[in-house]
This record gives C-alpha cells, structure tokens and sequence, in this order.
C-alpha cells in the first residue's frame, strides 16, 4: 500500500534510517519516492546510491510528498511543523511524529485540526526489521490506518492503541529493549562465572533468549505455561528461579518498568 505513496522523514535519525531501510527492501516500493532530510545530510549520502532524496530542504521534501515522518527531537517538533506549515495540505499529507511524549493536541496546536496525524513508537530492533511499532492517529480512517501499519510493518510488527497509553508503550516496547540486554548482559556474566569464555556464554544467552521469544510468539503461550514445562521437581531450574525471587528479580523488573514511566509522565 506504500508502492504508489511519496514519504518524506525529516530529521532522519538511527530510527529514521531503519525505517527507510526498511522501506528499501520492499520490491513494490521505489526509492525515488523518498525523501529524507538533515541538518547535515552526510553520513546519509550513501542512500543517493540507491536512488532515495537525500537534502537538508524540509519545505521541498513536505512538497513532493504524501506521508510527513517526523523523526526529530521531541523539542524540535513544533519548531519544525512551523517551518513546513506553509506546504501542509489537510488533503493531501499524513504527518506521523516519532517523537516520545508529544501528543496530538501538541501538534494540532501548529497544523490544522484536520490534517490526518499519527504518533508511532518503534523500537531499535527496527534496524534489523524486528521492531514492535505502536501507533495512534487523529481524523483517520481504516484506508489510512492499514497505509501506516503497513509502511511500520516494513521494519517489524505494528498494532493500533489509544493514545492514553503511548507513554506506556514506549516504556514497554522502546526502553524494554535496554530491560531486556542487561538481563542478557547478566546471564552472560553468570554464564562466565560457571565456566564459560565471554564469546560463548554469548552465543547461549542470545540463542535462548531469541528461542524463548519465539516459543511465545509462534505458540501462543502465557511465559509460566512455558516455565512449567522446564521446571522438574527439586530441579536446578526452580532453585535458580526461587532464588532470583528471593533477592527481587521480578518485583524489580516491575519497579524499573514504572519508574520509566514516571519520569516520562513527569516529563
């Protein structure tokens, strides 16, 4: 549904970039119809290569284009809608910001109250096209909706939600990423307390966690059915599990989660 859409990103960070590389890979997609901008355009230049508009023009990628991502800082949001006010057209142009904690009233504050505009969420693993992506829009419709899914889906998975609870999924899909390699980073150091040189208690803990992963998603499985299963009577594994319990593993797990929270509500 992208093939026939022009799409600008504007301020083309890492997640910019990932998503653009996403799109790249795309057979129906052509590389003529994207624009991405930057201040300093030059570590980006190597996507000329392949066919993509690389420049620094925010009004002339607004212009020549469906679909607006915005991917700058949060407090360069509204400085940029004012920049590309001028080209916006309610008609024509879809904004979506990936900006963390700017709401739509924030920027409907700038752009017209009937312009189509989206907030999405995507995580780093978007560089490898295994981002979890969670999007809400205003003035949209289902035509709409399935276009963005679709253009996130390019670098991974994306569902639809309220926008009471983007702040939440930023904690859970976007700093959950940074959760989930510090425990890898600490099975890893336990890995090597037992025995193990660095780069194989690596190639373990990576393996078993991308195989628990997908044992959730390919079986449809809640985690404790699967925890069952390798938990045996006065086995290794349940000492092990009993004893992170004891010194806080879940209920800290728990309390980062809502400390991040926090201080993005803060914010």
């Amino acid at each position: 549904m992208t093939s026939n859409k022009k799409i600008a990103i504007i301020g083309c960070g890492n997640l910019g970039t990932s998503i653009a590389n996403g799109l790249l890979e795309q057979s129906d997609f052509s590389a003529q119809n994207l624009h991405i901008t930057k201040r300093n355009p030059a570590n980006l230049l190597y996507l000329q290569d392949k066919g993509v508009r690389v420049h620094s023009d925010n009004m002339i990628a607004t212009k020549e284009s469906d679909i607006i991502i915005l991917g700058v800082k949060p407090y360069n949001v509204t400085s940029i809608l004012k920049e590309i006010k001028p080209m916006l057209d309610k008609n024509k142009h879809t904004i979506i910001s990936l900006a963390t904690g700017i709401t739509l009233d924030e920027m409907y504050a700038v752009v017209d109250r009937e312009m189509v505009v989206y907030r999405a969420m995507p995580n780093i693993a978007a560089d490898i096209n295994e981002s979890i992506t969670c999007i809400c829009g205003r003035n949209n419709d289902l035509i709409t909706d399935e276009l963005v899914k679709n253009l996130f889906n390019s670098i991974g998975f994306s569902i639809t939600i309220d926008e009471s609870l983007m702040e939440a999924a930023t904690v859970l899909g976007a700093c959950g990423i940074a959760y989930v390699l510090r425990f890898m980073r600490a099975m890893i150091q336990g890995g090597i307390q037992i025995g193990f040189d660095a780069k194989t208690a690596s190639q373990i803990v990576n393996q078993t966690v991308k195989g628990a992963a997908e044992l959730m998603i390919q079986k449809n499985m809640h985690p404790e059915e699967a925890i069952d299963k390798v938990t045996t009577p006065k086995g290794c594994t349940i000492v092990g599990l009993n004893e992170m319990e004891h010194q806080g593993f879940s209920s800290a797990m728990v309390r980062g989660v809502l400390a991040s929270y926090q201080k993005i509500a803060k914010d």
